[in-house]
């Protein structure tokens, strides 16, 4: 049986941070917390049609990945919850999480959705239009939860791994099939046999598969919508 233990769990409210409407800055929970099928309480999403929502309930950042952010930028005091997580961890990364990952955590279910899309806001919460961008390329983006068992949950309280599917893609692959060469028939094949991940994500693989065309990024990475340009 595959247990990981927690380094925090950590939740916040919308509030004017950085310049922005934003939920970043989360704080740390050390006592017991109910996490509903939205997320845990006391934690919301200021931009509810981006994040957020039965299919984005959760977000897990890998702790070993400030390593690679501090490297890259050195003059930014990275730590935790940074991204915006709501769990930070050691061992788990995208590499060995899979879409569809069933895990058991105190009283409660949780199961991987997706890879998180990195957005604007992480460039204004570190003051560099880079990360967003540096994230997606890198795959260092974290994943997503659903809930399929609300219940009660705490930083004492490890992962369990309960259910892996057969033919499930890490989110590692699930970032590098969606975010390189996009239009990828093959590529887009294998994302879309994942049916574990989120209606968003296989919503807009139908699309590209349809019109052989990618969604638009640019405000979702750079906060400004170019169409219209």
């Amino acid at each position: 049986m595959t247990t990981f233990y927690l380094n925090g769990v950590y939740r916040g409210k919308p509030e004017i941070r950085y310049g922005i409407h934003t939920a970043i800055n989360k704080q740390a929970v050390e006592q017991a917390v109910y996490l509903t099928k939205h997320g845990l309480t006391d934690d919301a999403s200021a931009d509810t049609k981006h994040h957020g929502g039965l299919e984005r309930a959760l977000h897990q950042y890998p702790l070993e990945h400030y390593a690679y952010w501090l490297n890259k930028y050195p003059s930014i005091a990275w730590q935790p919850p940074g991204m915006g997580e709501n769990i930070s961890s050691t061992g788990m990364t995208e590499n060995n999480v899979y879409i569809g990952d069933r895990y058991q955590w105190g009283d409660a279910i949780i199961e991987v959705s997706q890879p998180r899309s990195p957005c604007y806001k992480l460039n204004k919460r570190w003051d560099n239009d880079n990360i967003s961008v540096d994230m997606q390329q890198s795959g260092h983006c974290g994943w997503l939860y659903r809930i399929i068992q609300p219940g009660q949950v705490s930083i004492n309280e490890p992962l369990i791994l309960q259910q892996r599917l057969a033919q499930a893609l890490s989110v590692a692959e699930t970032c590098r099939l969606f975010f390189t060469d996009p239009l990828n028939k093959q590529h887009l094949a294998s994302l879309r046999q994942q049916t574990k991940l989120s209606a968003s994500w296989l919503s807009k693989v139908e699309q590209r598969i349809a019109t052989n065309k990618v969604e638009n990024w640019q405000f979702r990475l750079h906060g400004v919508d170019n169409t219209l340009s």
